[in-house]
């Protein structure tokens, strides 16, 4: 999840402001108007979150709706669908309450669920194929933050539940927390490393170095 080798790239345009002439930018998505003050506040949400480039122009965000929307399909590009898959992880670390987040973190991952939750954000969710582009690039924004807990996060659920399938029991009803987690981890890496150890060597006493007789 968090190996940037095989994210897909959103649309090149969001980092490189277009030259077009005033009178020709784009303004619509679609059908659908972008309103000035909505990607304004949009904007100021980014640089929140962490974005260093400058801020989105609509010309930007209309050009990158149209080419990802040139697919006769209507299923989100995979640009899209991987980053959504990120706001889902978010998402459920933000609100598994044996989850302590640092605050850094924990306030970045409020913002992106938050607009994530928001049935008013810079683009309408309907729309399809596109409409969850500016969720998109809200946690891409957020990612270099929240990325690495987001992947602790992960295994602390993948634990939880191997820890409660042991004790037959539901994840949900396990007392596991941070530091359950940690001390879990620490636990396995052991027993990996331990493993390790014995496929490399052998209980096999080493056999005599040969010697002749004269």
């Amino acid at each position: 999840m968090t190996n940037r080798s095989l994210v897909q790239p959103l649309p090149a345009v969001l980092d490189t402001p277009l030259s077009f002439n005033l009178l020709r930018r784009r303004k619509n998505i679609g059908d659908y108007h972008l309103a000035s003050v909505d990607l304004e506040r949009f904007n100021h949400l980014l640089a929140r979150l962490g974005r260093d480039k400058a801020p989105l122009g609509m010309d930007q965000l209309a050009t990158a709706a149209r080419q990802l929307s040139a697919a006769a399909d209507e299923a989100a590009p995979e640009c899209i669908a991987q980053r959504i898959a990120w706001i889902e992880s978010v998402v459920a670390m933000a609100g598994d309450p044996a989850w302590e987040a640092a605050n850094d973190v924990a306030d970045c991952a409020r913002l992106v669920v938050d607009y994530a939750n928001d049935v008013h954000d810079l683009i309408p969710d309907w729309m399809p194929r596109i409409g969850r582009l500016d969720d998109a690039i809200v946690i891409d924004a957020a990612w270099p933050t929240l990325h690495h807990e987001a992947a602790c996060y992960e295994d602390f659920r993948r634990l939880r539940a191997l820890e409660a399938s042991l004790r037959g029991c539901s994840p949900d009803a396990l007392p596991f927390d941070r530091q359950a987690w940690q001390v879990a981890r620490q636990a396995e890496a052991a027993l990996i490393a331990h493993r390790r150890r014995v496929r490399e060597s052998s209980y096999v006493p080493a056999p005599s170095a040969m010697f002749r007789v004269h």
